[in-house]
């Protein structure tokens, strides 16, 4: 071969290095996206239970308030309304 086609060959073997170290890191986002993507769904998962757990809560606070409402009446300690 020639001296221009042996620079040629090498500058293609380089760029074909350079290729692969580009798929490879390509590779490597795909996967760290991917696992981003879990843990976001993970996240909203967590969210939506804790918004059912406060919800839960609130109605029990809210039955125990009637509870204590019609105690104080029977026993005619309730606050005044006004």
């Amino acid at each position: 071969m020639t001296e221009p086609e042996n620079r040629v060959l090498e500058y293609l073997r380089r760029l074909d290095r350079k290729v692969d170290r580009i798929i490879e890191d390509l590779q490597d986002l795909k996967h760290r996206m991917t696992s981003l993507e879990a843990q976001v769904a993970g996240l909203r998962v967590e969210t939506g239970s804790i918004r059912l757990d406060m919800a839960h809560m609130s109605a029990r606070i809210d039955r125990v308030e009637q509870r204590l409402d019609g105690i104080e009446r029977r026993l005619e300690i309730a606050d005044p309304v006004v």
